[in-house]
């Protein structure tokens, strides 16, 4: 399980009204989604609310996952803090539940300078035996990875993949131009991930996947088989989706299309909220209109 591609959806926490992680809901979506056919699951990444969880609820929403996973396809667990010490007990933990992967993620507050950003995630890579995949977002995070840092960090022997959702998909070019085969890319929903795997991407770690898991797999199939005019047209069907997941909260969206299809995730972490029945009827009609979509086999 240690070559990660495909399709990875960014798990929502289902969490009730006292802090409580609603474990078995979380698994009943884990083995939905992988019923559905995604490549692997992705606990504690933005659409996760890992910045509004404590220790204890974090640790219970990856050990749900990893449970529901049951090995049948592998577990990337997202590591967040502004402490370096911090996020390396987070993975040394992850790992010793069974995660397969690692998505280390920086939050800062106040400015860093290049050498302590790549320290940061260097020191996680040191502490692990597992693959980590590097997650660099400018939209949420006060320090990011400069393209020089992110070619030393490809050095590393587990550093072996980036998510990239700065939504510049030169930016990835570059990135596969400076760091070659040393490490591979994964697109967000913020990309249009067709396009990052006609330029050398292998997959894409997003929350919608987590609402359009089928359609994620088909797209991510077409891509597989080369057929872009095909793999095109329904980037564009799907693509009402990512304009909401851009437009509201994202976790608020991911949980109210989840409700709508029947799993009870709770409302996102205060001072977040839940849509309001508006939005919430347009998230409801988007997904109406996707499950009219014909998929065919590949």
């Amino acid at each position: 399980m240690s070559d990660f591609q495909g399709v990875f959806p960014y798990l929502v926490s289902p969490i009730d009204h006292n802090g409580r992680i609603l474990g078995d809901v979380l698994g009943r979506l884990a083995s939905d989604l992988i019923k559905a056919g995604v490549h692997g699951l992705t606990p504690l990444g933005s659409t996760g609310e890992f910045a509004y969880l404590n220790r204890t609820q974090r640790e219970a929403v990856v050990r749900a996952t990893i449970e529901a996973a049951d090995q049948r396809v592998p577990v990337i667990a997202g590591v967040a803090s502004t402490v370096t010490a911090d996020a390396v007990e987070q993975a040394k933990t992850y790992q010793a539940l069974g995660a397969n992967g690692i998505l280390a993620i920086l939050e800062a507050y106040f400015p860093l300078k290049d050498g302590q950003v790549e320290a940061y995630f260097r020191a996680i890579a040191d502490a692990v035996d597992i693959p980590v995949v590097l997650y660099t977002n400018p939209q949420f995070q006060r320090s990011d990875l400069t393209l020089d840092v992110i070619a030393r960090l490809a050095e590393h022997p587990r550093i072996r993949y980036i998510k990239d959702a700065s939504t510049n998909t030169g930016r990835l070019l570059s990135i596969m131009n400076r760091c070659g085969d040393s490490i591979k890319v994964f697109s967000a929903s913020a990309h249009i991930p067709a396009a990052v795997m006609l330029i050398g991407g292998v997959g894409w770690m997003a929350g919608p996947a987590c609402i359009i898991p089928r359609e994620s797999v088909r797209l991510y199939d077409l891509c597989r088989a080369g057929k872009w005019a095909e793999a095109m047209k329904l980037q564009r069907d799907l693509w009402r989706i990512n304009e909401a997941f851009a437009r509201f909260n994202l976790a608020a969206c991911i949980k109210a299309g989840l409700q709508l299809q029947g799993y009870a995730v709770g409302d996102p972490v205060p001072p977040q909220s839940a849509l309001g029945p508006a939005d919430r009827e347009a998230v409801g009609h988007i997904l109406a209109d996707v499950a009219k979509l014909k998929l065919e086999p590949v």
